[in-house]
């Protein structure tokens, strides 16, 4: 009797455990860098594309491939890491936005980087960058991750120490936590972004994963 009463409650547990994910565990697709921290993210207008941050520049990647199709180069004030980046309105340009604030536009098309800024009315001016915590008088040493936290419906995903992501609910309890044990910087903090159906996160070995929402 006592032993199918436990049994019971096991299983109400996991049961209650399960329908509390927000997300299904393993990723569903995991792109591969080459050796970087993944520090940003941002998909492209038409959602086939994603553009990924890193300590060394950026890459334009194919979501349904997996293949990477471009390269970004961003070295400016003595640091090669993207902490923002973001496409134009029709994909066709992208801009990458560095601890100083230094803004460089990179064509898609062919990787070239433009620092001549004058044409491009999209960009986030000087002032909008300044609130985004970017700083010519920025220490390379500190980090200016902008991604910490999304949300998705009653859901908030908050990147936590070591690069775990916590999802809460609207009370704020913690209903699921995705972890990367490869993860070997403490300060790694994981880019937060909810898109079609799919929670996306990097870590600092260099891998973008896909998880599908539940």
């Amino acid at each position: 009797m006592m032993r199918t009463a436990f049994a019971s409650i096991a299983l109400t547990l996991l049961l209650t455990n399960a329908q509390a994910q927000v997300v299904v565990e393993p990723a569903a697709l995991t792109m591969r860098l080459a050796k970087c921290e993944v520090t940003c993210l941002a998909l492209a207008p038409k959602g086939d594309r994603i553009l990924i941050g890193t300590d060394k520049g950026a890459e334009l990647w194919d979501i349904q491939s997996a293949k990477k199709v471009q390269t970004f180069v961003y070295n400016e004030d003595g640091s090669s890491t993207v902490y923002h980046a973001a496409f134009n309105e029709n994909g066709e340009y992208v801009v990458l936005i560095g601890h100083s604030g230094k803004r460089v536009v990179g064509d898609v098309k062919n990787g070239k980087m433009d620092r001549v800024l004058n044409t491009y009315t999209w960009l986030p001016d000087p002032r909008a960058v300044k609130a985004m915590g970017f700083d010519m008088k920025n220490s390379t040493f500190d980090r200016f991750y902008q991604q910490l936290q999304a949300k998705h419906g009653d859901i908030t995903a908050r990147s936590g120490a070591k690069g775990i992501v916590e999802f809460s609910d609207v009370t704020g309890q913690v209903v699921q936590t995705l972890t990367f044990p490869e993860n070997k910087d403490q300060h790694h903090k994981a880019p937060c972004l909810f898109m079609d159906g799919q929670f996306v996160t990097g870590t600092d070995d260099g891998r973008v994963l896909f998880y599908t929402l539940k």
